[in-house]
């Protein structure tokens, strides 16, 4: 049997419907977007936040958004290593983690769950030792 273009693109679409879940009939609750990419203001403004600047150095910016409940830390990173450096040691203080390419939100589950529907991202938990009996977390990720 002979491979044409309209048989690769009826596959490659099927491919695609299979990796994304459709006919799968799930209820949608775990759809997630795209993970968002831009600058701190950019990702607050996503996510209807006026930050609240704390850090703003050439490796990382980091604010503060929201009050209460909803509040949460917005941080963004020149780099994948310096994301990755900061967020391994910021999990040593337990929390909830969304992460995106060089940006990670920071916040109560509730809060950071409620933030991955308009951003994307992983989300992640801190250790568990360092928070016992407050967020129980499990110390490890979700993707």
């Amino acid at each position: 049997m002979r491979v044409t273009r309209p048989m690769l693109a009826l596959t490659g679409a099927l491919a695609a419907l299979a990796l994304a879940g459709c006919g799968s009939g799930g209820d949608g609750k775990d759809e997630v977007p795209a993970t968002a990419t831009g600058s701190l203001e950019h990702l607050a403004a996503e996510v209807k936040c006026e930050p609240d600047m704390q850090t703003d150095a050439d490796e990382i910016r980091q604010a503060v958004c929201g009050d209460g409940d909803g509040r949460f830390v917005l941080a963004t990173f020149a780099t994948d290593r310096g994301q990755r450096e900061w967020l391994n040691g910021a999990k040593d203080y337990g929390g909830y983690y969304l992460v995106g390419r060089k940006w990670v939100a920071v916040g109560e589950e509730e809060t950071v769950t409620a933030l991955r529907t308009t951003l994307g991202g992983t989300m992640e938990e801190g250790s568990e030792h360092m928070n016992p009996g407050g967020s129980h977390n499990k110390g490890g990720h979700h993707g």
